[in-house]
């Protein structure tokens, strides 16, 4: 199957599309404008109450007839500039592949070596997130705003996540549960030639918000770093760019505040924080964008990226400055709380925690509501740092396709550091109401992960959509969930391949991610609670229909509460959520007619813990015979704090082969 790198099949169709745009573009802008100087979110309406001037209220007064007569202006230029532009839609592809040609582009990266099938299995982790990149004027509905800064910012917070090391933790003593394998949120910088996996033995306390300064020339020294891992030797299948820290059971997991002041003076030995080049002076515009004590991901904080540790020597004691990077800034603050984020119930085969970052060498990611073009292309931009390839712009627009008219595209985007072998989308023709005018559907992938030593290709599905979200269309969503199943079913025998000159593939998972729009726990949701999709397919965070496991919470936030200080940070939204009390205050819940609608403040006793509405699912089904399938671990994230009304959501699964290592 051939991959569309470009909206048009021809350069000619590509020019008149850009001109037909250019007409309508200043009347699109101009009402967008107009209607969001009318819709105040909750944060500007605080700045407002502080303004005994009625400043704001005197620019609406002179600004809304200078739009209104630049609009009535513009009107017949758009009207021409839609006449071409509907009918070539028809001739539009349904996404754009947008592959990185310059990898040291991609300077959060870590290099990824080819999987040959041996050793014990390789891990792949899957994210997901509805990020309301809408038109500014939608968007302020749902208590955002400033889309253009919110793309890049989210563009540039989730990459500076996934592009930190990895670190592994073991505790020594078997009574000793309080830190469990593999934490997102402590690092170790994987600099160095003593090798790819550090082994640190001492005992140490949790820790949070590290902070790390990248390149800021957008370079990543991708020659130094080849060069230390040749001497290195190769890293573990499934372990790239991982630390392993070993921790004595003695005592129980603490560290001495000698120890303590020991690793901070190693950490700010490195040298002092410098500003970052990065900044937009539209991010002044976005309400959270001042740096707090503890914040890991505000706007202009140095730590909304990446976190490391200074590399230390244990053996001998020493830090060793030689080899760390000039470019890199690296600092550490030790966890003030004893509470360990990360939990594991005795009943859980897998880790699980409300993490303040996105997971460690994150490898898929499928975003929904990724509506508005301007906005696209800079979050592909900001992607492109560590995801060398990316699917945007998917769906149809005008009458093709579909049934009704579609307006706007399907918001969906996916990213990944594996290349892309194939790709579908399907349009939902059942859509109603507000959501009939954008083309909402389904976008499959294959990828290759790997190939085997007989020259077998290691391939994955990944299926990302949204479904209907106007509550009470439970009979929309069962049918759409129907078509997810065929066309996913299609997919896969259209993709697959068996014959001589192509080898047979080995399918190593299969995952479904997206906004879903129904929870396991709402009444008025029951059906799609029961639809067969979760015979085939596994949740996580599900024990059955109507049902969630006691840790899962919800995914769908308050709008009201998203400027609070109490969450409009990563670290203090993280901190919220830990308690039940939090989640009343600042998640939505099931809907219930013995509750009111508000949120905030209720006390009562409720179903569940939030509405989960953002899934991740994956099957046993049509995998390789021999190898098994199962879920490593589980988050819940905050680091979108402040840019969306959703909490993101990851996987990491385990593709287990079953044979020893060589």
């Amino acid at each position: 199957m051939v991959l569309y790198t470009s909206p048009f099949p021809n350069s000619f169709l590509s020019v008149l599309h850009s001109f037909s745009w250019g007409l309508i573009f200043p009347c699109y802008w101009l009402a967008d404008r107009l209607v969001a100087s009318f819709v105040p979110t909750t944060y500007e309406k605080r700045q407002r109450a502080d303004d005994p001037c009625y400043f704001h209220a005197l620019c609406i007064i002179i600004t809304t007839p200078i739009y209104l007569a630049l609009l009535v202006a513009s009107l017949p230029f758009a009207l021409i500039g839609f006449l071409l532009w509907s009918p070539l839609q028809s001739a539009r592809r349904p996404y754009i592949y947008s592959r990185l040609e310059d990898k040291n582009h991609a300077h959060g990266a870590t290099l990824l070596t080819e999987w040959k099938a041996s050793g014990n299995g390789k891990s792949f982790c899957f994210g997901s997130a509805n990020v309301c990149l809408l038109p500014d004027s939608l968007a302020r509905f749902n208590n955002v705003f400033n889309t253009q800064a919110r793309a890049k910012e989210i563009g540039r917070r989730i990459r500076n996540g996934a592009s930190r090391p990895q670190i592994k933790i073991y505790i020594d003593s078997p009574t000793n549960t309080s830190i469990s394998a593999a934490s997102f949120s402590s690092l170790v910088s994987p600099q160095g030639g003593d090798s790819t996996n550090r082994t640190v033995n001492a005992g140490i306390k949790r820790t949070t918000s590290m902070e790390y300064k990248g390149d800021n020339s957008g370079s990543n020294n991708s020659e130094d770093s080849r060069e230390d891992k040749g001497g290195a030797g190769e890293p573990n299948e499934g372990e790239e760019n991982t630390c392993i820290v070993r921790i004595n059971g003695e005592d129980n997991g603490h560290m001495s505040d000698t120890e303590t002041d020991t690793i901070n003076g190693q950490a700010h030995a490195s040298g002092p924080a410098e500003p970052s080049l990065e900044g937009d002076a539209e991010i002044s515009k976005t309400p959270n964008h001042k740096q707090k004590e503890g914040d890991s991901g505000s706007l202009d904080s140095y730590s909304a990226s990446r976190e490391s540790l200074v590399k230390v020597r244990v053996g001998d004691g020493t830090v060793d400055q030689s080899t760390v990077n000039n470019k890199l800034l690296y600092k550490a603050s030790i966890m003030k709380k004893t509470s360990v984020r990360k939990k594991r119930h005795t009943d859980e085969t897998f880790d699980h925690e409300i993490s303040a970052f996105f997971p460690a060498n994150l490898d898929f990611l499928c975003l929904q509501e990724v509506f508005d073009k301007r906005a696209a292309e800079k979050l592909k931009e900001q992607l492109h740092h560590y995801f060398e390839y990316i699917v945007y712009d998917v769906g149809v627009y005008s009458c093709h396709g579909c049934c009704s008219f579609k307006f706007v595209n399907s918001g969906l985007l996916f990213a990944s550091r594996y290349p892309v072998m194939d790709a579908a989308y399907h349009c939902y023709p059942n859509g109603r109401g507000t959501d009939s005018l954008a083309s909402k559907g389904a976008l499959f992938l294959k990828v290759q992960v790997g190939s085997t030593p007989q020259d077998q290709r290691i391939v994955g599905y990944i299926s990302c959509t949204h479904l209907q979200a106007i509550a009470g269309d439970t009979t929309v969503r069962c049918e759409q969930l129907d078509m997810l199943q065929d066309w996913l079913s299609e997919f896969r025998k259209s993709t697959s391949s068996s014959s001589t000159a192509n080898p047979e593939e080995l399918v190593a998972f299969d995952v479904i991610c997206g906004d879903l729009n129904f929870d396991n726990c709402s009444s008025e949701d029951k059906l799609e609670q029961q639809h067969s999709l979760f015979t085939h397919y596994k949740d996580p965070c599900r024990i059955g229909p109507g049902e969630d496991k006691p840790w899962a919470i919800g995914t769908l936030l308050d709008p009201e509460g998203l400027y609070d200080d109490e969450v409009c940070t990563p670290d203090n939204l993280q901190k919220v959520l830990e308690s039940e009390e939090g989640r009343k205050g600042y998640l939505v819940y099931p809907t219930s007619k013995n509750h009111s609608s508000s949120q905030k403040g209720r006390k009562a006793s409720l179903k569940g813990n939030g509405r989960r509405i953002d899934y991740m699912l994956y099957t046993e089904e049509g995998l390789y015979l021999e190898w098994k399938v199962e879920v490593e671990e589980f988050s819940f994230i905050t680091q979108l704090a402040g840019l969306t009304d959703h909490l993101p959501v990851a996987m990491r699964l385990m593709v287990s082969t079953g044979e020893d290592d060589p």
